[in-house]
């Protein structure tokens, strides 16, 4: 049997998340118009479970446009139940919380979110994305193409 490098195995763990998150993004209910605006009903997005490669951390992501729909912007709902966890951003984000209360740690200092606050990360960011409890918020990040570089 053939040796498969731990390269070849995050490429393909990474196109398929990437195929379940497109996947998810055209399965909310939407309404698109022909000029190509898109309408989502954000209460009703299911995020699908996401491995931070932490045990017992409760995450769940999808994106809820397509790179073909925005190929410049990407967008998405998360959802975080009493967890932290380490993210190093390859691309810029803006953060709407939905719900609950999100906390951002960085270099030991924190930045705390609630239901209808707005937070920005920028690129390069390292940090611990954390709740005390549970939080929903969505995520606008540039490029689009965010997961390909996470």
């Amino acid at each position: 049997m053939q040796e498969i490098s731990t390269q070849v195995i995050e490429e393909i763990v990474r196109k398929v998340i990437e195929e379940q998150m497109g996947k998810a993004a055209q399965d909310h209910n939407r309404q698109v118009d022909p000029s190509g605006i898109i309408s989502i009903q954000a209460k009703k997005v299911q995020p699908a479970p996401f491995d931070t490669g932490k045990p017992g951390d409760q995450v769940a992501i999808t994106d809820i446009l397509s790179l073909e729909e925005s190929p410049r912007l990407g967008a998405g709902i998360m959802e975080l139940k009493d967890t932290s966890f380490e993210w190093l951003l390859t691309y810029d984000e803006v953060t709407y919380i939905i719900e609950g209360t999100l906390e951002i740690l960085i270099e030991g200092r924190k930045v705390v979110g609630n239901a209808g606050d707005v937070i920005f990360i920028p690129k390069g960011s390292k940090i611990h994305f954390s709740t005390p409890h549970h939080t929903r918020f969505l995520y606008v990040a540039y490029p689009a193409n965010w997961s390909e570089n996470a």
